[in-house]
């Protein structure tokens, strides 16, 4: 390898890798924010936000992927131009379509690297989410419980706040529940709360030391009533049916099905989601490739304008593979002819500007003075 393409090629990976990591903390630490909002709302459990962050990055890493290398060639172009490197290179007998040899020798493993997490690890990650969000559906209303918060069960009917408490992790502290009848509002206090497995497999949770108010709305009768236990069946959700129907839930979504079965399958959902495995890889190389010719820049010229329109141009590239996605999924587009087209559309874009680029302006004539 050359001076000049071990130059590009290294530059390329720099500025490639600075943009991966930046990329990845800026999504993990929004994904974590909206995660951590859906377990203090109690939509999900607060031990498995490391795990759903972990697995929600791995599917949004083809994108991420795609977008910095976009980036990385960008940058690399635009730096050479700006500090005029490229006037040496030119001088040296080179040109624009030296520069494909080393942008193809950094995209092709990228591609690669894509194409493996598009089609394999995408949906194993997202078939992960779907079974954790399903597995915590399936635990019983008593695992839900956030010590210091407000839950809901049965629609709002039932309402529970427990504080944590002082002897173990195993049980809660003072339990305050409220549960609407037909014809009651019962309230419910106890100094403490522990599950109990009975010997035939039932579960309740059992409340310790307490009192029971059942009051009539709309009438002065009132029932009070002291305890020393008072237990709650619950219901269990963890059966081998229930988790069969997590995992058949979590297939149900295209997104989480493996490739090798949307093949198999016939409906144009399931292409429409091949198509859309297939479309980021490709992606990735002709984003690559057009940020050559966009990179070239004027030394005297100001930047931003460039940038603005690169920026512009990917998100059209990515907005215009989603269209397509739905155009096929409706069978408004065949398969055959989606797969491509926006590729190549994009290809002969890049060639044309690539050319552009390279034309050699025809002097202007000199003015004759008299």
């Amino acid at each position: 390898m050359n001076l000049f393409k071990r130059s590009f090629v290294s530059e390329i990976l720099s500025h490639f890798s600075v943009v991966v990591s930046t990329l990845i903390v800026i999504w993990l630490s929004v994904i974590l924010v909206r995660l951590i909002g859906e377990a203090a709302a109690g939509r999900i459990g607060v031990d498995i936000v490391i795990g759903l962050g972990i697995f929600t990055t791995l599917a949004a890493l083809p994108t991420i992927l795609t977008v910095s290398l976009f980036i990385g060639v960008l940058t690399t172009i635009s730096r050479n131009y700006r500090e005029s490197e490229m006037v040496v290179w030119f001088s040296s007998g080179l040109s624009l379509l030296n520069i494909i040899n080393p942008v193809l020798r950094v995209a092709i493993p990228v591609l690669i690297a894509i194409a493996t997490l598009t089609l394999y690890v995408t949906p194993w990650a997202n078939r992960q989410i779907e079974d954790y969000r399903a597995r915590f559906e399936l635990r019983s209303d008593v695992s839900k419980i956030t010590p210091g918060q407000f839950f809901e069960t049965e629609g709002g009917n039932r309402v529970l706040f427990a504080e944590s408490s002082d002897t173990d992790d195993t049980s809660l502290g003072q339990i305050f529940l409220r549960v609407l009848d037909k014809q009651w509002l019962i309230v419910v206090t106890a100094t403490s709360a522990h599950n109990e497995m009975m010997p035939n497999g039932d579960r309740f949770l059992v409340l310790d030391k307490g009192y029971r108010y059942d009051i009539q709305p709309g009438s002065a009768e009132m029932k009070l009533a002291e305890f020393d236990a008072f237990g709650v069946r619950i219901e269990r959700k963890d059966s081998e049916e229930s988790m069969a129907q997590a995992r058949n839930k979590a297939l149900a979504n295209r997104r989480a099905r493996p490739t090798i079965l949307l093949l198999s399958d016939t409906e144009t959902a399931s292409w429409g989601q091949i198509m859309w495995r297939l479309a980021i890889p490709l992606a990735s190389l002709n984003l690559a490739l057009l940020a050559i010719p966009i990179g070239a820049v004027n030394p005297r010229m100001g930047r931003s304008g460039n940038l603005l329109i690169a920026g512009l141009v990917a998100m059209l590239y990515l907005n215009l593979i989603n269209i397509s996605q739905g155009w096929i999924i409706h069978g408004k587009l065949p398969f055959s002819i989606g797969v491509w087209l926006v590729h190549v559309l994009f290809a002969v874009v890049t060639a044309i500007l690539i050319w552009w680029r390279m034309r050699v302006k025809t002097p202007k004539p000199a003015l004759a003075i008299n």
